[in-house]
Parts: structure tokens; sequence; C-alpha cells
């Protein structure tokens, strides 16, 4: 790997480290103008913010042609985000002794996260590259968000945040430099394919997951640290669908016709034509699993709080280092 290319991939990573805390930040404070609760700001503001990494890295890849390293930061970034995050930030509080809880309607939104981790699995397994799956994941996103804004239960208002001048102004910058970083980190993991001749599914899942997924790293360590629990569920949860159900999306729109008529870029496929997923099926089963796990956990703590579990930190942690064994092709 040249120096030019670690350049790429670092500086896009420091961008997006600083462009999406500070996201979060105008993001938090456009949403409490409104009032909204703290979950659904964590699943949808912060979600949204912590996810455009994600969104704006496939979209660069995807105009690319690199369809399968799409595919591998959604399902790369959705493990991070349950074995790697949570499993730190669950490390994090066992070892300064902390209860973990959360006050969230934990059984309907743990199942959507259930269910929209199984649409996207079924998804890949099928065909993630066509118009149809496109549609189907983002009408299921839009059923999510509307779901959320009906049992969304209002807040007072924090002044002190709100009062943020040029607060458009910020938020749209962040947004650009988000839009940048993005770029120099899928210019970099492209050319990490090129120069080691790994396979794109692999870069996907470890260059791009593991950059993008650094705000969530952050944004999470920092809110359990500060004993913010509920949002650090909600922003995990809430960032799962957003990766899995928007992000996806996206292979489907740039290979249409329809859309992008001079840009039809067909995915790889194996011989007989077909999407090959026999070698995703190992990690969608780990996805499934962490996830399921995960859920059955802050299901739990939303009935009592619980001290942190240093044994599931480790089981979480060990499945991520797994999955990167069985990502690599």
């Amino acid at each position: 790997m040249s120096i030019l290319t670690f350049f790429y991939i670092l500086a896009g990573v420091i961008l997006v480290w600083m462009s999406a805390q500070r996201l979060e930040r105008y993001s938090i404070a456009s949403s409490l103008k409104f009032g909204v609760s703290p979950f659904l700001i964590g699943s949808t503001v912060i979600a949204l913010g912590t996810s455009a990494p994600e969104i704006f890295t496939s979209l660069f890849a995807a105009f690319n042609g690199k369809f399968n390293m799409v595919v591998g930061n959604v399902i790369g970034s959705n493990v991070a985000n349950i074995a790697l995050v949570f499993g730190l930030t669950l490390l994090i509080l066992a070892i300064k002794n902390k209860k973990m809880a959360s006050n969230m309607n934990a059984s309907s939104d743990v199942g959507i996260l259930i269910f929209s981790t199984f649409i996207v699995c079924g998804v890949i397994l099928f065909n993630p590259f066509s118009f149809i799956s496109s549609i189907i994941l983002l009408t299921s996103l839009l059923a999510v968000i509307f779901y959320w804004y009906l049992k969304n239960e209002r807040i007072s208002t924090n002044e002190e945040i709100v009062q943020e001048e040029f607060l458009f102004s910020k938020l749209l910058a962040s947004i650009v430099v988000l839009v940048f970083a993005a770029w120099l980190i899928t210019k970099g993991a492209l050319e990490v394919l090129l120069d080691l001749g790994v396979g794109e599914l692999f870069v996907g899942y470890t260059v791009l997951a593991i950059g993008t997924s650094i705000p969530e790293i952050a944004a999470s360590v920092a809110l359990a640290i500060k004993g913010r629990h509920e949002a650090v569920v909600g922003t995990l949860i809430g960032s799962n669908i957003f990766n899995g159900l928007l992000v996806l999306a996206i292979p489907g729109f740039i290979n249409n016709k329809f859309f992008f008529s001079k840009l039809l870029i067909n995915p790889d496929l194996n011989s007989a034509g077909k999407w090959d997923i026999n070698y995703l099926i190992p990690l969608m089963t780990l996805l499934l699993t962490v996830t399921v796990l995960f859920s059955m956990y802050v299901i739990l703590i939303s009935k009592k709080p619980r001290k942190s579990s240093l044994v599931l930190a480790l089981i979480f942690l060990s499945a991520y280092f797994i999955s990167l064994v069985l990502a690599y092709k």
C-alpha cells in the first residue's frame, strides 16, 4: 500500500470522525426544536448522521461498479455496530463496574431491528442489485420511520443547545466535509483493492466498514460513559436499520437504466450468470446471531437495570474477529 493510499484512508477517517460528531450535534440541536424523544433522536437523527459515511462511501463505490464492496460495507458495518461497538461499550462499562439500563419500548424496536435484518439478508440472498430490491428496502425504511414518528413522546426543548448560531450553515458544512471524507476513504479502499488483489467484499467489510463505523464507536462510547444508555441502544438500532434498508438500496438505483442509462454497470456474477452468495451465508448467519443476542440483552435491561456483562462483551468482540476471518476472500 503506497503512502498516498494510506494518506487517503487516514485523512478520510479523521475527517469522518470530526464531521460526523458535528453532524450529530447540529442534527440533535435542530431536532430538539421540535421536542422529540431521546430514542427517536438516537434512532433517526443520530443514526442517520452516523450512517452517512456508509451511505456516501457506498454511493461512490457503486458509481465505480464495486457493488460487492457495498454489500461488504453493509454487512461489515452492521456486524461492527453490534459486535465491535456495543461489545466495546459493554467492556468499558463492565470494567467501570457500571449497570446497563434502558427505558425504551424494547420489544417493538428490537423486533423491527430483527425484521429489517431478515429483509436485508433476504435481499442479499436473492438479488441486492435490482430496482425492485431497492424499492422494497426503501419502502420498509419509510414504514419504520413513520412508526417511530407515531410512537414519539414529546419532551421539553433544551434551549442552550437549540440556540446554536448559524445552525443550518454548520449542518450543511458538516455534510459537505463528510461527503469529501467518504470519497477519500473510498478512493483509498479502491487503491488497496488494486494493490493487494483482495476481494471487493473483504475491502468493503474491513476498510469501508471499519472506517465508516468510527462515528458509531465515538458516539456510543461517549454516550455510555455519560450513562445515556438509551441513546446508545437507539443509535445502534437506528444505525443498523439505516445501514441495511438505505445503504443497500443504492446499488439497485445505480444499476438501473431508468435513472442512470449512461452509468449502467453489471454487478459481479458467477459463471452461471447468477449472484453468488455462498461465501456470504456464514457472514449473514453471524449477523443474525449477534443481532438476536443483542436484542435479547436489550429486552432484559429494559425490564431491569443489570450489571454490564464482561462475558457478553468478550463474546461480541470475539464474534467480530471471527467475522473478519469469514470475510477474507
